[in-house]
């Protein structure tokens, strides 16, 4: 077993995912590098991802100077956006190759605007699909209500699928539910299901952040600080090994489906008075996906302890849970407004994305046209 945190990490059955993107890693050498040494095998992105690279140098001049034609600034980010997506899926190809494709896939993210809308999801999403045009990428759709539905009928059309924005135990299953009922919708149709994969993004370390603010008011709770989020986490994976216990979910597997494996993101530590890779080292375990800004790479490469943590003291993770509800916090009610928060916060930087990319676009000498 390697000496490498990382490298055991990944021999541990969690697949180490970068949570970053910008085009001078993908041109320089440093994520060929990063998949070498730190055992990467995928790459998720964001809007707030996108915001700062296109807000830092000049590495996307040329491509904006030499786009033709008339672009909305929505259509020269896409343009942008799917050429990196691209690019990076091309470099994780022979990982994606090596695992008979299992992993090694990179993920671009619909507009959040398409959230609350089914319809407009699946059609954004299948254009991205289509236009980057590689098997190893996947598409990010928001956690709502109105996502699950998306996700099934992206499943069916043989999208692979990363749904985002995960913080509730209701919604997560809501999720698996819709990945199920696509796949048995496929099937039904006759199609190939082994080439479907999926990952549910269930957000960590904003539950704590959430929490630790209400509990700041209540006397006598500081053991349950910094514990909300990872319970929460663990009673979601719990979910995920009693869904692929079923009947239901063997039979779909017979036919050839892959598992929805559950990727924990939001794992840096917003805390300081936290362990810096704790959101990493008390979630590790089998079918698992951990995307990780790099500076937590950084530092669980250097100090990183790893052993199988995501399914022990499940016990402990429930009654933290209960503790918790009854200090009057409903965890229904900080997920919900974590959803919210974190739609307003993509919001907000896909606004400033475009506004920045219009002034950039204008520095250059060129004009956008305001609407299609």
């Amino acid at each position: 077993m390697s000496e490498n945190p990382l490298h055991r990490l990944h021999d541990a059955g969690q697949s180490i995912w970068l949570d970053f993107i910008d085009r001078t890693m993908l041109r320089n050498g440093d994520l060929q590098r990063r998949i070498d040494k730190d055992a990467l095998t995928g790459m998720t992105s964001n809007p707030t991802i996108f915001e700062k690279a296109l807000a830092e140098g000049s590495a996307y001049d040329d491509q904006i100077r030499a786009a033709t034609g008339e672009f909305t600034a929505m259509e020269l980010f896409e343009l942008i956006a799917t050429t990196d997506v691209r690019d990076a899926c091309d470099i994780f190809r022979p990982v994606h190759q090596r695992v008979k494709g299992a992993d090694g896939f990179v993920s671009i993210e619909v507009s959040p605007g398409a959230a609350n809308d089914a319809d407009a999801t699946v059609a954004e999403a299948t254009r991205l699909w289509a236009t980057v045009d590689r098997p190893n990428v996947m598409v990010k759709v928001p956690g709502t209500v109105e996502g699950a539905k998306a996700v099934r009928r992206l499943t069916a059309a043989g999208v692979n699928v990363n749904i985002t924005l995960l913080f509730a135990i209701e919604a997560y299953r809501s999720v698996i539910e819709a990945y199920m009922a696509g796949l048995e919708d496929r099937a039904a149709a006759g199609k190939d299901l082994a080439h479907i994969h999926s990952v549910a993004s269930f957000f960590v370390s904003r539950v704590d952040t959430e929490v630790d603010k209400r509990l700041e008011s209540k006397p006598g709770t500081d053991s349950l600080k910094g514990k909300a989020a990872i319970a929460n986490a663990k009673l979601a994976y719990q979910l995920f090994q009693s869904q692929v216990a079923t009947p239901r979910w063997k039979s779909l597997a017979a036919k050839g489906a892959t598992v929805q494996r559950p990727l924990w993101a939001s794992t840096s530590t917003k805390n300081p008075k936290y362990r810096d890779v704790m959101y990493v080292e008390e979630l590790i375990g089998p079918d698992t996906v951990n995307t990780m800004p790099p500076q937590t790479i950084t530092a669980f490469c250097d100090h990183g302890i790893v052993k199988r943590t995501v399914d022990s003291n499940v016990d402990d993770a429930r009654r933290t849970i209960d503790a918790i509800e009854a200090q009057g916090i409903s965890m229904r009610d900080v997920t919900d407004k974590l959803l919210a928060d974190g739609l307003a916060s993509f919001q907000k930087s896909f606004d400033t994305l475009l506004a920045g990319l219009e002034r950039k676009t204008k520095s250059l000498g060129k004009e956008l046209v305001s609407s299609r």
